[in-house]
């Protein structure tokens, strides 16, 4: 079976509610349990020390009307094993948008260190209220350390995106990275983790995209800059992005997060491509993506069809890297005054300007 043939046999799997565990054979995936478990204990808990919290206000000073982000998964959303919220995802990410658009943006981060895609539907109840613009997902390789059945972690985060496209909001998924780059993972696991991981990426793209969001692939941990300097783009656990490393991820996301929000100019939307999109089948595309860290999957149509014989009509985008703009830290309310005009004029007659976003 070729790879997309794979992949979309996983996806299909998760969709019809498949176990897919013959794509592992029951042998193989018995090892991978013992030497995930080895792995898990070398890593160690990163539960014991929160990151900080990006949440809060960016662009001070800048006119309205605000971009409400949504940062949900898990802790390389969350931006686990910095000191500094100026160092997190959810910062460099809120700050690049308010910088490229120049607007207020709101972020609210709902990701949680140790989450597997099972907790996504939680983060979804808490973050739909809030009637975000757009959600920026992170997800999936706790679910390979944790030996989660791929069938099932495709069908939950598909599940989740589809929610969030029901509800209005954008949905921009970096997928899963390829965990064969992290030192704790130890042979045979590293090479089991390398192709487990490559293929739920893969996997992870179809569901995403079939479900109206837009993916952009992780890879290598965000492809050789990791390989060539893991002491400096890796935190102290060896497994975990350093700052440095949660720059570069950072980077490979703003551009697509902007294009999301139709947030980059007309003029500037050609330059911004390394080269021109191709056009492809969506499982075709996927394991393209996967092969190509910071590659960018969104629906298309061919000949006015969204669909061909071969399943979703999607283009594939690498995008030129913005320079970084200052990073701000967060603010608890919009401007001095502490009150956001854009928002507080929605508010119901019973909910303080206080109350917005918490």
């Amino acid at each position: 079976m070729s790879r997309a043939g794979a992949a979309r046999k996983l996806a299909s799997a998760a969709a019809f509610g498949g176990g897919g565990l013959s794509l592992l054979g029951g042998a193989l995936y018995g090892v991978l349990r013992a030497e995930a478990t080895i792995a898990r204990k070398a890593i160690g808990n990163a539960s014991d020390v929160p990151p900080p919290d990006a949440t809060g206000w960016y662009g001070r000073g800048r006119p309205g009307p605000s971009v409400k982000i949504a940062l949900l998964g898990d802790s390389s959303a969350a931006g686990y094993g910095v000191d500094r919220v100026e160092e997190t995802p959810g910062a460099l990410l809120a700050s690049g948008v308010a910088d490229a658009a120049n607007r207020r943006v709101y972020l609210r981060s709902f990701a949680v260190v140790g989450a597997q895609t099972s907790d996504l539907a939680g983060q979804l109840d808490r973050a739909l209220p809030t009637e975000p613009d757009l959600a920026v997902i992170f997800i999936g390789a706790n679910d390979v350390t944790h030996t989660v059945l791929p069938s099932q972690s495709v069908q939950r985060l598909g599940d989740g995106v589809r929610r969030l496209r029901d509800a209005g909001v954008t949905v921009v998924v970096g997928t899963c990275p390829d965990l064969g780059t992290v030192k704790p993972i130890a042979p045979p696991l590293k090479q089991v983790a390398r192709a487990w991981s490559r293929r739920l990426a893969a996997a992870q793209t179809i569901a995403v995209v079939e479900a109206g969001g837009r993916t952009v692939s992780l890879g290598s941990i965000l492809g050789p800059d990791f390989a060539a300097a893991p002491s400096v783009l890796f935190g102290p656990d060896q497994f975990h992005p350093s700052a440095d490393g949660y720059h570069q991820l950072a980077s490979v996301m703003l551009p697509s997060v902007l294009a999301a929000l139709d947030l980059l100019p007309t003029d500037d939307l050609e330059q911004t491509l390394r080269r021109p999109g191709a056009v492809l089948p969506v499982a075709d595309a996927a394991i393209q993506a996967v092969r190509a860290p910071g590659t960018e999957l969104d629906g298309t149509e061919v000949g006015g069809a969204q669909r061909g014989l071969r399943g979703r009509w999607v283009r594939l985008q690498r995008r030129r890297r913005r320079p970084q703009a200052e990073v701000e830290s967060p603010a608890a309310t919009s401007d001095d005054s502490g009150v956001d005009p854009e928002v507080t004029s929605e508010l119901p007659s019973d909910m303080t300007p206080e109350m917005t976003w918490k």
